[in-house]
């Protein structure tokens, strides 16, 4: 297989001759060692192959270990091209880690992309999701990436949403399910007493959610009961997921806003509790949305309080119209 890919992407006459000399252009030293070959044939290496300008080249070339034969590197790039790669996402795999031109095609590559391939991703697919989740090509293909995707499915609840996440740019794959996810869950589950299905919910739509730091998640749940929302509220585990981007000062500048729009305090937690997500908002966004419901429309602070779903909705397409 590894020959048949090599011809496959046959390199140019000028390059075949630069790896001639490169694998012929070692020294045995008197005590029988071979001596690495010259760096700058490694950037031509780079340069020739694979696109590279000669400063981007030469940038790569230190992270990449002196190899004395370019079988395992030529194998190496026409393996990623006959899966779709192209000039542009080969080099960004490379940059990204210039040490996969040395791996194994056969018992290091080739693997991984048959477990996505079985899943049901198309050869495209894998290509997008190799790019958007790069370990993968570090995890064990039969002892991390097989079962971390089959945990994953099971927290899904199927599939087509596994397939659909990794198609995204959640980058959850590469995060330990025994260290990070599952101490989450048991935590939520277990001592905030949210049930399981409520949290697969949101697992589903968002991830990133539970494969945050254990300290991270803990830490948002005092932040939550510190706005009094109790950990038994069907909102808990939504204010959860939105307080998880925003930041404490951002939450500050929200709240002095609303303030200076006559909502007191306990109103703008009354409309948290009620609809968190226009906390995902801009203070930019949401000051141009309160001017326009408040001082154009005549809407009173406290309705918007009361009914704060309108602050998501699309000021120039939704609001105004």
């Amino acid at each position: 297989m590894l020959h048949s890919l090599v011809r496959r992407h046959a390199l140019p006459p000028s390059t075949q001759l630069r790896c001639v000399f490169f694998s012929t252009g070692t020294s045995v030293s008197s005590s029988g060692t071979t001596a690495s070959p010259d760096p700058h044939f490694m950037v031509e290496y780079l340069v020739n192959t694979c696109g590279f300008s000669a400063d981007d080249a030469s940038k790569v070339s230190k992270s990449l270990p002196c190899f004395q034969s370019t079988e395992k590197p030529d194998a190496v790039l026409g393996f990623f091209r006959s899966h779709g790669f192209d000039g542009a996402n080969l080099r960004k795999i490379i940059s990204w880690k210039p040490g996969f031109l040395c791996r194994d095609v056969e018992n290091s590559l080739a693997p991984k992309f048959k477990i996505l391939r079985d899943m049901g991703l198309s050869e495209s697919d894998i290509a997008n999701v190799v790019l958007r989740h790069p370990n993968i090509l570090y995890l064990d293909a039969q002892n991390a990436l097989l079962p971390r995707l089959k945990v994953w499915e099971s927290l899904f609840g199927s599939r087509e949403i596994l397939l659909r996440n990794l198609r995204g740019y959640n980058r959850f794959l590469t995060t330990s399910i025994e260290n990070v996810v599952r101490p989450n869950l048991n935590f939520l589950q277990d001592e905030c007493g949210i049930p399981e299905d409520r949290v697969s919910h949101v697992i589903k739509g968002h991830p990133g959610f539970i494969v945050q730091n254990p300290e991270s998640l803990r830490a948002l749940v005092d932040r939550a009961e510190g706005l009094g929302v109790p950990r038994g509220s069907g909102m808990f585990l939504w204010i959860l997921d939105v307080l998880q981007g925003v930041s404490t000062e951002k939450f500050e500048a929200q709240l002095k806003l609303m303030n200076n729009f006559g909502l007191s305090n306990s109103d703008f937690i009354a409309a948290i509790k009620k609809f968190p997500r226009f906390l995902l908002l801009s203070i930019e966004l949401l000051q141009r949305k309160m001017e326009f419901l408040v001082n154009v429309v005549g809407i009173s602070p406290s309705d918007v309080a009361l009914r704060p779903v309108p602050l998501v909705l699309c000021l120039e397409k939704r609001l105004i119209p």
